[in-house]
């Protein structure tokens, strides 16, 4: 009877942790300290997780104005990160750059690899229209073929993409771009039905990211992990609310 009481015990304390972790499982959210990758804009507060980051996404500029658009910087100094992969990003709303940019920016990659930085990478982030990717595709194939040597290229990507993106498209920027982290919120806040989504990324022909926001909603779908394509995260990270 001993055993039998203990054995049910055991099964009951099993079940109720199982419920706890469902628990959290439902309530989960973006936790920084839980990841190794982060974007850090300009106007962001640094927090501790940048102590063991292993890959930072930092802001240098946006690329905006008139026609022509020209860069607007963002640091007020040059960085020195000697523990992480550091990827200078872009904040790009067009693509009719000015003819300053592209020189700005292999001026910028030289500068920050001077101060003793890791740089791997710049990244651009732009909002393409999933219908309009070839012409994308053309653009980053002039742009990668303008960045220094040993430079890789990533983008940012929208989670339509995987849904309603041309194939063809899709194959093009295959071969032009080194990463793309696939945005899964707007904002401060996760975007509804992202799972369904992320379903269809088994098809997706480049190395990617899945972008989160931290303190938003996520729960990884199961068939993620096994996805010969999937690198990881990058968590956005914002200021606590006042």
């Amino acid at each position: 009877m001993k055993l039998h009481a203990m054995a049910a015990v055991v099964a009951v304390s099993a079940l109720c942790l199982a419920l706890v972790s469902c628990a959290r499982t439902d309530d989960a959210v973006v936790r920084a300290e839980d990841f190794d990758a982060f974007w850090l804009w300009a106007s962001v507060q640094p927090q501790p997780v940048l102590h063991h980051a292993h890959a930072l996404y930092l802001l240098e500029g946006e690329i905006t104005g008139g026609e022509p658009a020209h860069l607007q910087r963002r640091l007020a100094a040059t960085p020195r990160i000697a523990r992480a992969d550091v990827w200078i990003v872009y904040r790009a709303d067009t693509l009719a750059w000015s003819d300053e940019v592209v020189p700005a920016i292999r001026g910028d990659i030289a500068r920050w690899r001077g101060n003793g930085n890791r740089v791997v990478g710049v990244q651009l982030d732009f909002d393409a229209r999933t219908r309009h990717l070839d012409r994308y595709a053309s653009f980053l194939r002039d742009l990668h073929a303008r960045l220094p040597p040993e430079t890789k290229l990533g983008i940012t990507g929208l989670m339509d993409w995987s849904a309603n993106g041309d194939p063809a498209q899709l194959a093009q920027l295959a071969g032009v771009v080194d990463e793309v982290v696939v945005q899964t919120y707007q904002g401060r806040a996760t975007i509804p039905g992202y799972g369904q989504y992320l379903e269809r990324m088994h098809g997706f022909p480049i190395p990617f990211r899945v972008g989160l926001v931290q303190g938003g909603e996520w729960r990884a779908p199961p068939e993620l992990p096994a996805n010969p394509h999937f690198r990881g995260y990058v968590v956005f990270l914002v200021n606590p609310p006042r």
